[in-house]
């Protein structure tokens, strides 16, 4: 059964970041875009990097490791050498909290 879990405080991750973080065995990246908050799995697809350390920008996180692109509003590959699309995860806003469905 799926169900939302906080995740961090809408504070703690500021417009154009993201952050990481490790929830009931799920490793996932939230990004703030422009005030609106997305979620997605934070291991690259193509050899596993950790895209909390590669670059935002706009809805575009590029893998450090690589240089693979996912658009982080649905996890989508923009560019390769990643093949696989990322998990996305829902995200909703309650009160100043962030909640991801796992």
């Amino acid at each position: 059964m799926s169900e939302f879990v906080k995740v961090a405080g809408v504070d703690e991750i500021k417009n154009g970041k993201m952050k990481s973080f490790s929830v009931n065995g799920s490793k996932l990246l939230i990004a703030n875009v422009d005030g609106k908050y997305y979620s997605m799995c934070s291991v690259c697809t193509h050899k596993g990097g950790p895209l909390e350390y590669g670059k935002l920008n706009g809805n575009i996180v590029t893998c450090p490791w690589h240089g693979a692109e996912f658009d982080v509003t649905n996890g989508k590959v923009l560019k390769g050498p990643a093949e696989k699309n990322e998990k996305k995860y829902e995200v909703k806003i309650q009160g100043n909290d962030i909640l991801v469905k796992i």
